[in-house]
């Protein structure tokens, strides 16, 4: 008479054993899924790695949303704004001091002359990279003017606003410089070098400037007036879409290649010559920095108190970021085209919360999330 009964349990069991175990929660995606809620981005990619390891890589999201809904994928290209300030001026500029055919302490003007003119003769290399140059934020784009010569030109013209060395601004006019810097003592287009030097020893091939029409498909949109394929940057674009401070599209992975060539070493420079480059001073306005990288400023939305007072990363205006622990060997890159479609998004808490729950978790648990 038990039978029955017994059978019944059995059936249970074996039902209960059958159903699925739920996954575990990723909450780095559910930060995502918040921001895309709140409409401050159409999708991003993020990527966490380790040394050589990638723990965690997963896109959400979409990458468009005009003209209709296109699904972000983990290749999506990004125009990545002004993280070619680092990945590629800092890099070729750096690569020049280590070959000795340029110095940190140099007059700019020693290289281009005419860059001395309007009170700049005194302005060094270092001061460019660490944005304390005294030069203002942006060259002057009231006029319609078009082309790399012009853009120079109007460098020339410009006039710092304070003594070099004594206050750090951020400042798109200094990496413009120093990309015509590198453009003269390289002997060589900034693009033509950065293929050369950086990209193809890294292997990075889905990275570069001025994007091919065959990429225009895998490339995140950025504004509703800015073509596929065109830089974002009005001052980049209008200089021919190759400059010192943005104009570099590329991929998570590809990104994640470059900054494993920090941390492990590489081709591309020397492990002093990184150590030199990413080593934190305090420098003017109460700010902590590196050479060309970032680590406690206006700029670094919180993410470096979450990854630690060595670490140092940079942002972009369309919403890209890259930030390093070289205590832990972690990094973390976020893209996402905060900028699409109306340039009304914003990254801040994304980035903040995101680096605040990455610095917390373990590799185990980074590993667990993304599957």
């Amino acid at each position: 008479m038990y039978r029955p009964i017994v059978f019944a349990l059995v059936a249970f069991l074996l039902v209960g054993c059958a159903t699925p175990i739920p996954a575990p929660q990723d909450p780095l995606a559910q930060i995502v899924e918040d921001e895309i809620a709140q409409k401050q981005i159409p999708g991003a990619v993020v990527l966490v790695g380790s040394g050589d390891r990638i723990l965690y890589r997963r896109a959400i999201g979409n990458r468009a949303i005009e003209p209709g809904q296109i699904a972000m994928t983990p290749g999506t290209v990004f125009d990545i704004a002004s993280l070619t300030k680092v990945v590629v001026t800092t890099t070729l500029t750096m690569q020049l001091v280590e070959a000795g055919k340029l110095r940190l302490d140099e007059k700019v003007a020693q290289v281009w002359p005419q860059f001395a003119a309007n009170g700049k003769a005194g302005i060094t290399i270092e001061q460019l990279l660490r944005h304390t140059s005294g030069l203002p934020s942006g060259v002057e784009r009231k006029t319609d003017w078009h082309g790399y010569q012009a853009a120079l030109q109007r460098v020339v013209a410009t006039r710092p606003t304070d003594p070099p060395g004594t206050l750090f601004r951020y400042s798109d006019v200094n990496f413009l410089t120093l990309g015509e810097v590198v453009r003269r003592v390289g002997a060589a287009p900034l693009d033509r070098q950065a293929q050369t030097k950086i990209f193809a020893p890294l292997g990075m091939r889905e990275t570069r400037y001025l994007p091919p029409d065959s990429w225009h498909s895998f490339i995140a949109p950025t504004t509703r007036e800015t073509p596929t394929g065109v830089v974002h940057d009005p001052t980049a674009a209008r200089m021919g879409g190759v400059a010192g401070q943005a104009g570099l599209f590329s991929t998570a992975d590809d990104l994640a290649r470059f900054v494993q060539a920090l941390l492990l070493g590489s081709p591309i420079l020397k492990p002093a010559t990184v150590e030199r480059m990413t080593r934190i001073e305090a420098g003017p306005n109460g700010t902590r920095r590196a050479l060309g990288w970032d680590s406690v400023s206006p700029f670094d939305a919180g993410m470096g108190a979450a990854f630690g007072p060595a670490s140092y990363g940079h942002t972009g205006y369309t919403g890209t970021a890259i930030w390093v622990d070289p205590v832990r060997r972690r990094y973390m890159i976020v893209l996402a085209n905060r900028v699409h479609p109306e340039d009304r998004g914003s990254v801040r808490n994304l980035r903040q919360h995101l680096a605040e729950k990455i610095s917390a978790m373990s590799d185990k648990d980074l590993v667990a999330a993304g599957e």
